[in-house]
């Protein structure tokens, strides 16, 4: 018998956001921002309304802000409740509790289990990832689940590995994080509405801006990180990359869309902002690119004006948000 949160899903027929769309600028961010934005809109919700956390993203000495979207936020645009899952009987069993009720489970689990990373990481390699699990059927062994921008399904030694079924007590087994999700206070809000809100939460995150310009930070990190890069090869470089280009690049694509929404939905005056954070974002696609030959070809290539010159994007961009924000708008 099949449990679900939300009616059942159609991995086949399911259509996912505009935002990772295959000629949107980056299809895929991080695996926890992608599964809200597939949550939100299979309820017909629209996640650009909590995007603005993206603008108090920084650069952390090893890695850029791997960006969530606030739990108090989700609750102010949506109604969405977010609590820890206590993982005290096992997985499935807590899983499908909260699936009885109609809530979503959140839940960290191994991309190696994982059939739509086929090519990346299924059954090759051990990556820690977030799912949102919607609907579990214990009697045929399958999951319905969000992860990256899609909806999936798995079954069979695939759903017996994520859940650890008929395995023995292992006393240093520690469960993966997860969360549910609490839908009974869900309230779909006209746009102007939820832009009226979203605009709110684009103050507070532009309020906590870095104080110095993240970019010029990671500079010199970058650029001293690339020799030893070469010296490790592709796999260092794809782990790099993840944590710190496509989390810069990404957030601020992001960010772009979302100033542009609010400014179809007359709060404020965010085009020339919007501009200068999707440069950002094609530059970091252009250094992906350039860091990617270099690893490969072990020659020596300058980055260091394509980082100068994001680094005047990010100080314009945020001058020209700041501005934005403080004038008056209907």
């Amino acid at each position: 018998m099949s449990i679900s949160a939300l009616p059942h899903i159609d991995p086949g027929s399911y259509q996912p956001h505009a935002l990772h769309a295959s000629d949107s600028a980056w299809p895929e961010t991080n695996c926890y921002i992608d599964v809200w934005i597939e949550v939100l809109h299979a309820q017909q919700l629209n996640p650009l309304a909590c995007l603005p956390v993206v603008f108090a993203n920084d650069f952390d000495g090893d890695q850029w802000t791997f960006y969530k979207p606030a739990h108090e936020d989700l609750f102010q645009l949506y109604g969405m409740d977010v609590q820890e899952l206590n993982v005290w009987r096992g997985l499935l069993e807590n899983a499908s509790e909260q699936l009885r009720r109609g809530r979503l489970v959140l839940s960290e689990t191994d991309s190696f289990y994982l059939p739509d990373t086929a090519g990346t990481d299924y059954r090759t390699n051990h990556v820690k990832t977030t799912i949102a699990m919607q609907e579990i059927d214990i009697s045929a062994q399958r999951l319905g689940y969000f992860h990256n921008s899609r909806y999936h399904e798995l079954a069979g030694e695939d759903f017996r590995a994520i859940f650890r079924c008929g395995q023995a007590h292992d006393p240093a087994f520690m469960p993966l994080f997860a969360e549910f999700v609490r839908l009974d206070r869900v309230r779909p809000s006209a746009e102007r509405e939820l832009a009226v809100i979203s605009r709110t939460l684009l103050s507070k995150y532009v309020a906590r801006r870095p104080a110095h310009n993240p970019v010029r930070a990671f500079a010199p990190v970058l650029l001293r990180e690339t020799e030893r890069l070469k010296a490790e090869g592709m796999p260092a470089y794809h782990a790099f990359a993840f944590a710190t280009l496509r989390q810069l690049g990404a957030g601020y694509s992001l960010g772009a869309s979302c100033l542009r929404w609010l400014e179809q939905h007359q709060q404020g005056n965010f085009s020339d902002a919007a501009m200068a954070f999707e440069t950002i974002s094609s530059l970091s696609k252009t250094l992906l690119l350039k860091l990617a030959r270099t690893v490969m070809s072990k020659k020596t290539v300058d980055l260091t004006p394509l980082l100068q010159d994001m680094a005047e994007q990010w100080d314009r961009g945020m001058s020209q948000l700041v501005q934005a924000l403080q004038k008056p708008h209907s």
